[in-house]
């Protein structure tokens, strides 16, 4: 058996989730959109940088989710699957998860952005496991706007892959061959551990290393 894990944004979805759950609620009136558009905005160029601090970023995203009732919250998230994510999920995504699933491989998503927006979008692609910042929740299944543990990015990705692997009695060395799908530089830490390193859709930072170290190019999309 071997390992294929894949970050999401931009490497099995052809958009950022997360940017694009802000601008959901921002159409939707649930925040103030001027001020939260903008700071939406410039957190996602720090991303896109590889200057992001991941631990203030996410104490936004779920500080803003702790504001709303779960109920409330989850009727959002199934317009948003439903307006924003659904109609961009392309044959080829599909195609590349199924094709490591039908091979017996134990598949997962791993992404620096929080579960909550997620584990609907790993659902509609079929993918069971999913590594995700994990948000703090009640006793009753609100969100409180706190991060528990580490953000799952950077080399994040490699302390919660271990984690993760850990719980089921493995280790990275267990597996002949390890797979990990990115776009970004930001998961050059993981994507230089693995066996098989797949630049996806990469970006011009990515896209010059995996040059340099002789990793595969791939592009699922035609942005």
């Amino acid at each position: 058996m071997n390992l294929a894990l894949f970050d999401l944004d931009h490497t099995l979805l052809p958009l950022d989730s997360d940017y694009e759950w802000g601008q959901f609620l921002s159409r939707t009136g649930a925040v103030e959109p001027l001020a939260f558009a903008e700071k939406n905005a410039a957190f996602y160029a720090q991303y896109e940088a590889g200057t992001l601090d991941p631990v203030e970023y996410l104490e936004f995203a779920l500080m803003t989710l702790s504001q709303f009732s779960r109920q409330q919250l989850d009727d959002w998230h199934l317009a948003y699957m439903r307006e924003v994510i659904e109609p961009v999920i392309l044959p080829a995504a599909r195609e590349l998860v199924k094709r490591h699933q039908d091979a017996g491989d134990l598949v997962a998503i791993i992404t620096a952005t929080n579960r909550f927006v997620t584990a609907p979008i790993a659902h509609a692609l079929g993918v069971e496991n999913l590594i995700a910042a994990e948000p703090e929740l009640s006793h009753d299944g609100s969100l409180t706007g706190k991060l528990v543990g580490v953000p799952t990015s950077g080399a994040g990705k490699i302390t919660h892959t271990k984690a993760w692997l850990a719980a089921r009695g493995l280790a990275l060395a267990d597996f002949e061959r390890s797979f990990f799908y990115s776009d970004s530089q930001n998961d050059i830490p993981l994507l230089s551990i693995v066996t098989d390193p797949i630049a996806t859709n990469p970006n011009a930072l990515l896209t010059a290393h995996a040059l340099a170290h002789g990793w595969p190019i791939i592009n699922l999309f035609n942005d």
